[in-house]
């Protein structure tokens, strides 16, 4: 392919929802986008998507193949596969070989969640092993829940899911849990159990307890858990761009410290639910279109002055030569 045909005003890394709906705007915006799209959204283990207006309740996949469908009646290009690195200038090298280029860059590469080795955590992970309250607290409101203390974040969890259940324990595994905090679970209603956890207890295709190391089964229908969080931010910092307390650093807008990239979602936003990633992708969208702008002009001025310059030199010189 033609290199020259490569050419795009963005190029954006990342399908999910803050890549969509910026090169939805980009689009409607009239602008060349190209969108890379690897096929590994975080949220695929999941059945429905939550707190999402007037999306509530649909399945993540297809959210995905809506928005799809809505950038490519504005002209954005799609591009399944994987970006192997990004050159400063910018120049985007795809693992099939494709070479972009471009004049601004968006990262919505998301991150990926570090599942503890318990046996049945990563099978049962998006389905009655989960997250995030506010996502599917409600679901499994008034129900026994557990909430295994593999992450510091575990015990904000456990507090927060006594909105939806009065039957929470907190199952201390092998967090050191200090005492100020033991004293709020308990004094909230969360039961604290002692002991580790060896694996989980499955019958039916459903959740039905957990198995302490010491042979106990607690029956449990729900298990949350905090995993940890890691960005997909190679790129990012590949570029060079600054980074504090192990995430990126972006303005209000998304645009990081590297002049001409931005990114989007929980690549630099480990707590942005579906909603808020595509307002992040928004917020990019304006910004960078509102860049380019900027720099049309700056070009177009730069060229009516270089016309004017010559045109000014062309009858000086027809001048001398009469």
């Amino acid at each position: 392919m033609n290199k020259a045909t490569n050419r795009h005003d963005v190029v954006i890394v990342g399908a999910g929802a803050a890549g969509l709906n910026a090169a939805l705007l980009l689009g409607r915006a009239r602008r060349r986008v190209a969108v890379i799209d690897a096929g590994e959204p975080r949220n695929a283990p999941a059945a429905h998507m939550r707190g999402f207006l007037s999306r509530d309740g649909l399945p993540p996949a297809e959210l995905l193949e809506l928005g799809r469908a809505e950038i490519a009646r504005y002209g954005v290009q799609l591009v399944r596969s994987r970006v192997e690195r990004i050159d400063h200038g910018f120049t985007v090298r795809l693992a099939d070989g494709q070479v972009l280029d471009a004049r601004r860059i968006l990262v919505a590469t998301g991150l990926r969640d570090e599942l503890p080795g318990i046996p049945g955590i990563r099978e049962r992970w998006g389905r009655d092993v989960l997250q995030c309250p506010y996502c599917h607290g409600y679901e499994v409101r008034d129900l026994p829940l557990a909430v295994l203390g593999t992450h510091p974040g575990a015990v904000h969890q456990a507090l927060l899911l006594r909105q939806w259940s009065d039957d929470v324990l907190f199952l201390r595994h092998t967090l050191d849990l200090a005492a100020e905090d033991r004293e709020r679970l308990e004094c909230h209603g969360v039961r604290v159990v002692e002991g580790t956890v060896a694996r989980l207890a499955v019958e039916g295709d459903r959740l039905r307890g957990i198995e302490l190391a010491d042979g106990r089964a607690i029956p449990r229908a729900a298990a949350f858990l905090f995993p940890r969080m890691v960005p997909r931010d190679g790129l990012l910092t590949g570029l060079g761009c600054a980074s504090e307390d192990g995430w990126i650093v972006t303005d209000r807008t998304g645009r990081t410290s590297v002049s001409g990239v931005w990114a989007a979602g929980n690549v630099v936003d480990p707590r942005a639910q579906v909603i808020t990633a595509a307002g992040m992708g928004s917020a990019a969208a304006f910004a960078i279109n509102g860049d380019l702008m900027e720099e049309d002009v700056r070009l177009s001025v730069e060229r009516h002055r270089l016309q004017d310059a010559l045109s000014t030199e062309r009858h000086a010189l027809e001048g001398e030569g009469r």
